[in-house]
This record gives C-alpha cells, structure tokens and sequence, in this order.
C-alpha cells in the first residue's frame, strides 16, 4: 500500500490513535488515513471527532470515532470491545492522548490531584492500551506502537513534575516493551515533541500560573516560547505527525526502543 507520504504499508492496517480531536492526534489521524490505514479515533469531545472524521471522509480515507476518556480505567474493557467490534484489530498504535498542568511544591493539594490524573492519563493509559493490543500485535507477528512523550520527558521541566514524571515513565515502558516485542515483528518507539503550535501547548504558555513562576511576562511568552528554540518556530503537529507515519511504515521495520526528538533543536540547548 503506498502513499502520497511516499511511506509504504503491507496490506490492510488498522491504527487506533488516542487524543486525535485537536493538534498532534489529529494530525496523526489525517496522515495515516491518507496513507490508506483504516484510523479509529479517539478522544473525549464527540464535536471534534465528528469533524475529523468527516475531513477524512472528504479526502477518500476511512475513519470511526469512539468516545472514551482514557482517565476512567473500569471502561476500559468496554473501550476494547468497541474497537475490535469495528475493526477487529489494531497493527498501529499512537499513544498520543495527554494532560499538562503547571505544579509546584507550595501549592500541594491542587499538585498531588494533577500527579494523580497525569499518571491515569499520560502513562497508565498507555501500558493498558499497549498490553492489550500490543499482546496481539505479538500473537499477528506485526505492529507498531508509537509513544507520543516529550523532550520534557529526557530533561526535566521546571514546576512541569507530573507532566516530566510521566513523560520520563513513557519512555523506560517503550524500551522495555521494544524488547519484549522485538523478535515478534513488532516495534515500539517514542516520539518526543518540544513547542508543537497545538492547544495544550499555547494553554501553557499563556497560563498565568506558570508565567509568573517562571517570572515571564504574559505578552511576551509566547515570545520567548519561540524564540527558545534554534529554529526560532514552533514545530507544526503535522511535522510530528509525518515522522509518526514514518515509523508506522515497513520503512522503519528495524527501528525500536528509540526515542526520536523533533524539537528545533531545543534539546540541546
């Protein structure tokens, strides 16, 4: 199966993809729907999920939208029954679904709830939904697992704990899976992300919570966001979404347990 990304992908795929209403997960589920890989959508908002589904219908792609929020792990086993009802398995899996919050020791209650919901959210969801398909994918003897985690998962980000601690956590569960799952046609690899021109992103950087910790002018965050990195740009969701294509294609059949930066060059700075 070819695309216009010019990736290649044996036959019929199934890729689920998490967090797919808005930004990184959007962008993911448009560039493998246009690869020919039959896309099942996730994500809590029913509008935006519609609306991405009708835009893969427009361009000739195929795409179902389940409703689920991944912080409710006793529907999980429903969650599974609706995706194989409709697909009957998944070969690609994106991890992209996630929570960031601005925390800080001096203000302890609020944080611990953050911690508690980031871990639910940016990494449990991750290892439930992985141990599920991903012990299909093994039995098929073919998958890809992408993990969407961050550079703030290799270097930590100030008064960003829970979001770091998670991210960091992301990473060690791809390696140790990557292992597991290396001699049974399956990989498992994470893409870390820095500024990325998405809600979540520009929802942080404007947040006067975290403008003030980090003594940073609300007008001119946004600013100094940019201009932090060497490209001096935010990177574009689909940037990150075509590097996600890439290592769901054959092309990147021997590529595992990696952790690939796509950053401007922010991590090493």
């Amino acid at each position: 199966m070819s695309s216009s990304s010019g990736f290649t992908s044996s036959g019929d795929r199934y890729a689920l993809v998490t967090g797919a209403g808005r930004g990184i997960g959007r962008a993911c589920a448009l560039t493998l729907a246009r690869m020919g890989i039959y896309v099942a959508a996730t994500a809590r908002t029913e509008s935006e999920l519609l609306s991405l589904q009708e835009e893969i219908r427009k361009s000739g792609g195929h795409c179902r939208t389940i409703v689920h929020d991944l912080a409710d792990s006793s529907s999980f086993e429903r969650f599974y029954q609706s995706v194989e009802a409709e697909f009957g398995r998944v070969d690609i899996l994106v991890n992209n679904a996630g929570i960031y919050g601005t925390d800080s020791l001096d203000d302890p209650g609020p944080a611990l709830d953050l911690f508690k919901s980031s871990l639910d959210i940016n990494l449990s969801a991750p290892y439930m939904l992985c141990r599920h398909f991903g012990t299909a994918m093994k039995r098929a003897g073919w998958g890809r697992i992408i993990n969407i985690s961050s550079i703030s998962g290799q270097k930590a980000e100030v008064f960003g704990a829970a979001y770091s601690t998670t991210k960091f956590g992301l990473l060690g569960m791809t390696q140790a899976l990557a292992l597991e799952l290396a001699q049974y046609g399956t990989t498992v690899n994470a893409v870390c992300p820095g500024w990325v021109d998405t809600k979540l992103a520009l929802d942080q950087i404007n947040d006067p919570e975290w403008c003030k910790l980090n003594h940073i002018e609300p007008s001119e965050s946004l600013d100094i966001a940019r201009l932090s990195v060497p490209m001096q740009r935010l990177i574009q969701p689909e940037e990150v979404a075509s590097l996600v294509a890439f290592l769901a294609s054959e092309q990147a059949a021997a590529i595992t347990g990696q952790s690939i930066n796509i950053c401007g060059g922010l991590s090493i700075t």
